[in-house]
């Protein structure tokens, strides 16, 4: 009878899929309720501000629908494990709105930015091979 020992691996390589998972969950739902308005809107009232720029995204015609459509499709790439620097690439503009939306309009939903700000930053940082050719300042390939 023999035991194989075999090394502990440690739990820190499921980090980059956990938060991968996460965010993906996180834009996945909120950009589908932004088509579906599934998610029950707050009791306290919305600050002004807040509400004049969600109005213009409603008024606008289409960028309420250009953001959700972002986000659930960036959410569902992240989900599924495909694409994965390009939704976070994709997605961080939005990341960007979302931490100044909460800095000057609505503060009281900090917490949730900053958690979905680290994990962007996180996950920027664990697939970061993928974005040092973007990074270059000149390119050796392509047309001249």
């Amino acid at each position: 009878m023999t035991i194989e020992s075999s090394s502990p691996r440690s739990f820190t390589r499921f980090f980059p899929a956990i938060a991968r998972v996460l965010m993906g969950l996180i834009f996945f739902v909120f950009g589908l309720n932004g088509f579906l308005n599934f998610i029950p809107q707050p009791k306290e009232a919305i600050p002004e501000g807040a509400m004049a720029l969600l109005g213009a995204f409603i008024k606008s015609g289409y960028l309420l629908h250009l953001v959700a459509g972002t986000e659930a499709v960036c959410g569902a790439l992240l989900l599924l494990n495909r694409f994965v620097p390009l939704a976070l690439a994709m997605i961080a503009p939005v990341i960007v709105n979302i931490m100044l939306f909460h800095i000057y309009l609505a503060p009281s939903g900090m917490g949730v930015a900053i958690f979905v700000l680290v994990l962007e930053l996180y996950l920027a940082w664990s697939y970061r091979n993928a974005f040092i050719p973007m990074l270059e300042a000149r390119n050796s390939t392509g047309a001249k």
